[in-house]
C-alpha cells in the first residue's frame, strides 16, 4: 500500500472553456478539490454541469479547441499542465485509468478479451508467457471465472456487467494511482450495480488508488464515497462528508437533486411528480435549476392526437403474448414467457443484464423473429407490415436512433408522414415538451434530455396505442429523468396509450408501473401488481433486486 503526505489529485482554481464560433463557452469555473490515496470522491450534478470535463481535464483527454487553466491540476505530483506530448502519453498508461459508462465501446470487437488485457501489459514491457500470467490474474481478481475460459470469449459473449470487469481488469493492470469512474453502472441492473462496486470498494482498499466517482445515481454516491462534490453550470456549489451532503443539504440545488430522486418506497399514483418536487424546492429558495430548452410546461398546451384506446374504451388486453421464445443459436434468450398488456396500463418489466428485456420488447415491436404468439387486438404482430405502427420503441440511447443529419423538424415530419398523423410539427411539438427553438437543430446539438423527448414525440406522432419504453431514463440525470417520467405520465392521460416500460431502475418502475413482470435468464418469474413485487416478492431473484435496489437509497435515509 502506498503511502504519501500529499494529495493523489490536488485541483485549485481550475477553469476550462471551449472556443466554437467565435465565441467561448466555459464549461468549469474556478473548481478546486482534492483527493488523497485511498478516497473515493463523488463528482455529481445534472447534465451539462461539467462533471466529465472536470474528470477529463486531469487526463488532459479535451479537444483541441479548449482553453484550461489552473492554479494547479496535479496527480500523483504529476503537474498535468505542463506535460509534453511523450511524456502525457507515459502519464497516461501509468498514472491514472478510466473506466467508461459503455463497456462495449471500450473493448474491440474482434479481439477475445484475455488479448486485451495481455496487450496492457506487454505495452509496460511484460513478455508474452508473463502477460498471460498476469492476465488470468487480472480476471480472477475481478472474480470472473474460469479465467481461461473468460480470456478465450470475444465481448459480444459476455454481459454488460462481464463486460465492465474486464475493463476494470484492463484499467488496474498496471495499477494507477487514480481510477476515474464515468458513469460505470448506468446499464447496469441494481443488483450487477452492486457486485460492480463492491468489487471496486474491494480492489480501492487492496491497492489503495484514489478514485473519481461521477454519476447522476445519488444513492450509488452516497453508498461508495466519502466525500462529494456537487457541480452546477460548471461551480462546485457544495462539497463535503458524503453524509453530510446528502442528508443535510445546504444549497438548494443539492436540495433540488434529492427530491427529484424517485421514491422505491412509495406506491404509483397523483401527486408523486418528481419534477414537482424539483420545482417545488427551487421555488422555495428564490433559485435552483431552470428546466432547459424543452422541457414540458406543467400542463401542456398543445392540442392531443384524436385516439381510438384508452380509458372507456372495450375491455380485453391491447397485446397478448403467449408461450414465446428466442433462441440465438443455442442460446435461448426467452423461455415460454406469457402476459398480457392491458388498454392505458402500464406494465414495467425488470431482469438483470442479459435475461432477455430488450429481446421481449423487440418481440412485442415486430423487430424480430420469435416462436409462439404475440397478437395485438386479435391480430398477429406477424401477419402483416401495416400493424407495425401500432407499435412505437423509446430506445435508451437516443443518439442512435434519431438520424444525425436530419433536423428534429425533418424527424418529426417524417414520422408524422408514416404514421400517418394530423398534426403539425409545431403542434406535436407543444404536445410533447420540445419547444419551437429545437426544431431546427440537429441531434448532436440537444442534451440528452432533449434528444429523448424528440424520441417521445415521434412515438407519438400518430395513433399508436402502444409505446416501448427500452431503459429511456438509464442515460439521464435526476432531474432530467424526473421530467421525462412527467411527461410520460401525462401523455398517458391524455391520449390512454399503453405502455412497455423496461428498466433497471426499480425506483422509477414502480413510480411508473401498474404491474411489474421480472424476467430472470429468459423466463418470466414473477408478474404482479406493482406494489405487491415490493411489498411481498415471492421469487428469491425478485427478493434479490428489491434488496439490492432498497438498500442503495436507504443511504440517503438512514
Amino acid at each position: 500500500m502506498r503511502a504519501s503526505s500529499a494529495p493523489v489529485v490536488a485541483v485549485d482554481n481550475l477553469t476550462v472553456a471551449y472556443r466554437a464560433r467565435r465565441q467561448t463557452v466555459t464549461a468549469i469555473r474556478g473548481l478546486s478539490f482534492a483527493v488523497e490515496a485511498g478516497e473515493s470522491y463523488g463528482l455529481v450534478g445534472e447534465s451539462g454541469s461539467g462533471k466529465t470535463t472536470a474528470a477529463m481535464a486531469l487526463t488532459r483527454y479535451l479537444p483541441a479547441n479548449t482553453e484550461i487553466h489552473a492554479d494547479e491540476l496535479a496527480v500523483a505530483g504529476v503537474p498535468v499542465l505542463g506535460l509534453d506530448g511523450h511524456a502525457l502519453r507515459g502519464f497516461r498508461s501509468g498514472t491514472l485509468a478510466v473506466v467508461y459508462q459503455e463497456p462495449g465501446l471500450a473493448l474491440n470487437p474482434t479481439m477475445p478479451v484475455g488479448e486485451q488485457i495481455a496487450e496492457v501489459y506487454r505495452l509496460h514491457g511484460a513478455s508474452r508467457p508473463r502477460a498471460r500470467m498476469s492476465t488470468l490474474a487480472a480476471i480472477e481478481r475481478v472474480r470472473l471465472s474460469p479465467p481461461r475460459t473468460i480470456a478465450k470469449r470475444y465481448p459480444h459473449e459476455l454481459s454488460g456487467g462481464q463486460q465492465q470487469r474486464i475493463v476494470i481488469a484492463m484499467a488496474l493492470a498496471n495499477e494507477p494511482r487514480l481510477l476515474i469512474l464515468d458513469e460505470p453502472t448506468t446499464g447496469l441492473d441494481s443488483r450487477v450495480e452492486t457486485e460492480i462496486m463492491a468489487l471496486i470498494d474491494s480492489l480501492q482498499a487492496d491497492l489503495a488508488f484514489a478514485s473519481i466517482l461521477i454519476s447522476h445515481n445519488l444513492p450509488l454516491v452516497a453508498a461508495h464515497c466519502q466525500r462529494i462534490g456537487v457541480l452546477r453550470r460548471g461551480v462546485l456549489v457544495e462539497e463535503g462528508a458524503a453524509a453530510d451532503v446528502l442528508l443535510a443539504p445546504q444549497h438548494p440545488y443539492t436540495r433540488s437533486l434529492i427530491a427529484a430522486l424517485p421514491d422505491i418506497t412509495a406506491a404509483r399514483g397523483p401527486g408523486r411528480s418528481a419534477a414537482a418536487a424539483v420545482a417545488a424546492v427551487a421555488a422555495a429558495d428564490g433559485q435552483g435549476t431552470p428546466a432547459p430548452a424543452g422541457a414540458a410546461p406543467a400542463q401542456a398546451t398543445g392540442p392531443t392526437q384524436a385516439t381510438t384506446f384508452g380509458p372507456g374504451r372495450p375491455s380485453g388486453p391491447l397485446v397478448t403474448v403467449e408461450h414465446v421464445t428466442k433462441r440465438y443459436h443455442r442460446k435461448v434468450a426467452l423461455r415460454d414467457v406469457s402476459f398480457t398488456i392491458g388498454r392505458a396500463e402500464v406494465l414495467g418489466l425488470v431482469g438483470e443484464s442479459g435475461s432477455g428485456k430488450t429481446t421481449l420488447g423487440l418481440s412485442v415491436a415486430g423487430l424480430t423473429g420469435y416462436e409462439g404468439s404475440i397478437s395485438f387486438d386479435v391480430e398477429d404482430r406477424r401477419r402483416s407490415r401495416k400493424a407495425l405502427p401500432r407499435v412505437q420503441v423509446v430506445f435508451q440511447n437516443a443518439d442512435a436512433s434519431l438520424n444525425p443529419r436530419r433536423t428534429v423538424r425533418q424527424v418529426l415530419t417524417r414520422s408524422i408522414e408514416l404514421l400517418g398523423g394530423t398534426q403539425t410539427v409545431e403542434e406535436l411539438g407543444a404536445s410533447t415538451g420540445v419547444s419551437p427553438d429545437l426544431l431546427g437543430k440537429l441531434p448532436h446539438q440537444l442534451s440528452g434530455g432533449q434528444k429523448q423527448r424528440v424520441a417521445i414525440a415521434r412515438a407519438f406522432a400518430g395513433q399508436v396505442p402502444l409505446v416501448i419504453c427500452d431503459e429511456p431514463t438509464s442515460a439521464l440525470d435526476v432531474s432530467s429523468q424526473a421530467r421525462l417520467l412527467d411527461l410520460l405520465g401525462e401523455l398517458q392521460e391524455r391520449t390512454g396509450v399503453s405502455y412497455l416500460f423496461i428498466s433497471h431502475d426499480l425506483a422509477v418502475v414502480r413510480q411508473v408501473s401498474d404491474r411489474i413482470g421480472v424476467l430472470y435468464d429468459g423466463e418470466l418469474v414473477e408478474l404482479k401488481a406493482a406494489d405487491e413485487i415490493f411489498d411481498r416478492p415471492e421469487h428469491p431473484y425478485t427478493q434479490s433486486l428489491v434488496d439490492s435496489a432498497v438498500s442503495l437509497r436507504r443511504r440517503l435515509s438512514a
